[in-house]
C-alpha cells in the first residue's frame, strides 16, 4: 500500500516552519504563496491547485524544516572533495579567516566583508552571472527582500546582517527565468537545506546554480525583534528613512535614520548616541546593547531544535570570529570554512589579486570562536528530544542524538519556551524590557 505523503502543511501545523519560502518554488503547480503572518513568513497553500491528492508532495520533500540528512547529503554534495570532518564545523577542506582589502567594504559589512567582496570579484571576471542575496526593501525599511544581484552596486546594498525574517519564495522561479546559466545562492543554513533537497528533484534548478554560500547562524528570528526594539526607543516606524542591524565596523552599531519631528529623540541609554544629518536624525547604538539579551525572546520554535550552524550543506561559510587576537579588530575578520576545490581556488585567486587578505587557521580556533555550535550539537539535541517525550512532532536528522538529558536541559527548555511566549505576545513586553535590563552587557 502506497504511503499517503503530507504537503506543507504538516510543517505548518506542527510549527516546524522556517520561513525559508523553498516550498512555493518547488511546487509545480504553483498552489503556494509566502506571506508574513505573525512575525514570521508563512507558506499559504491554495487548496484548489493543490495537487496534493494526486500524489504531489514536492513541498513536503524539500522542507528543511523537517530535518535532513546532514551526514547523507554532505558526503553527496562534496564527494569528489579531499575533505577532513569535524563534528561542530562538518566537512571541510580549509579553515580561514580574511577580511575584504576596501576599507569602505569591510567597514560597513557586519565582519570582514568577505562575502561582499567575494561576490563583487566573481562577478567583475566574470566567474558567475549573479548572486541570489538579500536587502532591505527599498518602499519599507523594515522588511527585507532576496533578488538577484547582478553588479557591485546589487551586492554592496545586501551588505550587512538582517535580523529578520529571510524568505527564498521567490528565488526559485527568479534564477530559472534569468538569462545567465551561473548562479551563487548566500543564505543561512536552512535555505541552504531546503535549497539542496530541491536541486535533488528540480534539475532545471540545479543546473543554474553553481554555488551555495552560506552566513553562519546561531537562530533566526521574528519581525517583533525590530517592533520590540523601535518600540523601546520610541523611534517611529512612519518616518523610518534606513534601518540598519549593524553598521559601522565590528561588531558594529545598531543604525535608524529618522525623518526630525519637532521633538529630537534622547539616546535611550548609555550605548547609544543621536546626531543630526541633513533633514534626519540618526539613532546609533551599540550592537551587543540590544542584541545579547533580546535573542531568546524572538527566536522561532523551530530554531530551538536546529543542529547546523555553520552551513555544513554550503560550499563555503562566512561568520564571524569571536576569538583572540580577532576580537581586537574593531573593523571586522571573518571566518570562513571552504568544503569545495573550485572555491577555494577562486579564493585564492582574489587574494593574489589583492582584493581579500586571508591566512589559513585549525579547525579549532573557527569552533572556538563560535560558542553557539557547541549549544546546536548539545543544548539543541537536548532540546529535540525533550520535545519528542512531550509528545511533539520534531526533526529527523542522522547525526548522533544519544546526548543524556540533563534537569538543567530541561529547565532551560521551559526558560527557552516561556521568554518565546513572552516576545510573541505584546501585551508581555514589559516582562521582556524587565528581564532585560538585569543582563549584563558583554
Amino acid at each position: 500500500m502506497k504511503k499517503n505523503i503530507p504537503n506543507i502543511n504538516y510543517t505548518i501545523k506542527h510549527d516546524l516552519c522556517t520561513g525559508c519560502g523553498i516550498c512555493q518554488g518547488a511546487c509545480p503547480s504553483h498552489a503556494i504563496s509566502v506571506v508574513a503572518q505573525e512575525g514570521m513568513f508563512r507558506p499559504v497553500i491554495e487548496t484548489l491547485k493543490c495537487n496534493n491528492s494526486k500524489g504531489c508532495h514536492r513541498c513536503y520533500d524539500v522542507c528543511p524544516g523537517l530535518g535532513v540528512d546532514l551526514h547523507r547529503m554532505a558526503e553527496e554534495s562534496f564527494a569528489e572533495e579531499n575533505e577532513q570532518e569535524n563534528e561542530m564545523v562538518g566537512r571541510y577542506l580549509r579553515c580561514l579567516t580574511g577580511y575584504s582589502n576596501d576599507s569602505e567594504i569591510r567597514f560597513h559589512a557586519a565582519s570582514g566583508g568577505m562575502i561582499s567582496q567575494f561576490l563583487v570579484w566573481l562577478l567583475e571576471n566574470k566567474k558567475i552571472d549573479g548572486a541570489v542575496v538579500t536587502k532591505f526593501d527599498n518602499s519599507n525599511p523594515l522588511m527585507v527582500s532576496t533578488f538577484i544581484a547582478t553588479t557591485k552596486d546589487d551586492i554592496l546594498a545586501a551588505r550587512s546582517s538582517k535580523y529578520a525574517p529571510v524568505t527564498l519564495s521567490r528565488v526559485v522561479q527568479d534564477v530559472k527565468n534569468a538569462l545567465g546559466t551561473r548562479y551563487v545562492i548566500v543564505g543561512v543554513p536552512c535555505h541552504i537545506q531546503g535549497i539542496r533537497k530541491l536541486m535533488n528533484v528540480d534539475k532545471q534548478f540545479c543546473n543554474k546554480v553553481v554555488g551555495l554560500f552560506s552566513l553562519y547562524c546561531s537562530c533566526g528570528r521574528n519581525f517583533n525583534l525590530t517592533d520590540f526594539i523601535l518600540k523601546e526607543r520610541k523611534i517611529d516606524r512612519k518616518n523610518l528613512q534606513s534601518f540598519q542591524y549593524r553598521d559601522d565596523g565590528c561588531l558594529g552599531y545598531l543604525k535608524a535614520k529618522v525623518s526630525m519631528q519637532n521633538v529630537l529623540l534622547k539616546p535611550f541609554n548609555q550605548y547609544a548616541d543621536s546626531c543630526i544629518e541633513g533633514d534626519c536624525q540618526v539613532y546609533k547604538e551599540e550592537f551587543q546593547s540590544y542584541y545579547h539579551p533580546l535573542r531568546s525572546f524572538f527566536v522561532p520554535r523551530r530554531c530551538l531544535f536546529c543542529v547546523d550552524h555553520y552551513g555544513e550543506l554550503a560550499d563555503i561559510s562566512f561568520g564571524d570570529i569571536h576569538v583572540e587576537p580577532y576580537l581586537k579588530d574593531k573593523i571586522g575578520v571573518n571566518s570562513i570554512v571552504v568544503r569545495k576545490k573550485i572555491w577555494l581556488n577562486s579564493l585564492l585567486q582574489c587574494q593574489k589579486e589583492g582584493f581579500v587578505s586571508l591566512d589559513e587557521v585549525p579547525f579549532e580556533v573557527v569552533s572556538k570562536s563560535q560558542r553557539m555550535s557547541f549549544k546546536k550539537k548539545g543544548r539543541n539535541v537536548a532540546f529535540l528530544k525533550i520535545a519528542k517525550k512531550l509528545g511533539c512532532v520534531v526533526p529527523r536528522y542522522d547525526i548522533d542524538l544519544s546526548r543524556k538529558v540533563s534537569l538543567h536541559d530541561w529547565l532551560d527548555y521551559a526558560q527557552n519556551r516561556i521568554q518565546q511566549f513572552c516576545g510573541s505576545h505584546r501585551v508581555l513586553w514589559w516582562f521582556v524590557s524587565m528581564f532585560k535590563a538585569k543582563i549584563k552587557i558583554h
